[in-house]
């Protein structure tokens, strides 16, 4: 006999699962924002990832507050709090990605892989974070 998960441990299986998929979204815009100002244009990688987390940041802002916690109507509050969540998130991820490139240098041309690396580590903090702390009103009512 298979034991069911009680229904707000399905609901927050979902969140994160929606989550994910944003985060993921998130992910592809922030690459190709990355590679295409790294390879492309020929700015340096840090800069590169500044433009990139800001863009991929408020992509998935709007996309998280319309489909995953389904919030009201926009604020700063709430996107400001949001992008200083996300800055702790990106501590880790690009922590990650400078130590990354500064131990093996050749992945410095491919971006993508350090890129990849600190995503994935941090992919749950930020859940945890953006959970409690933006979302928390509308995380509360969809684990119900």
């Amino acid at each position: 006999m298979i034991a069911e998960a009680p229904p707000a441990a399905d609901g927050n299986s979902r969140q994160f699962f929606k989550y994910a998929l944003v985060g993921g979204s998130g992910f592809i815009v922030d690459a190709s924002v990355l590679t295409a100002l790294v390879n492309g244009v020929g700015y340096g990688h840090y800069i590169s990832r500044a433009a990139s987390f800001s863009l991929a940041v408020t992509i998935t802002w709007w996309i998280n507050r319309q489909w995953v916690f389904h919030t009201g109507d926009p604020n700063r509050r709430e996107y400001t709090s949001y992008f200083i969540v996300q800055l702790v998130g990106a501590f880790i991820n690009l922590a990650i990605y400078v130590l990354t490139i500064e131990l093996k240098p050749t992945l410095a041309m491919m971006p993508i892989i350090p890129l990849a690396i600190g995503a994935t580590t941090a992919l749950l903090v930020n859940f945890l974070l953006v959970r409690h702390f933006v979302f928390r009103d509308a995380s509360t009512a969809e684990s119900k």
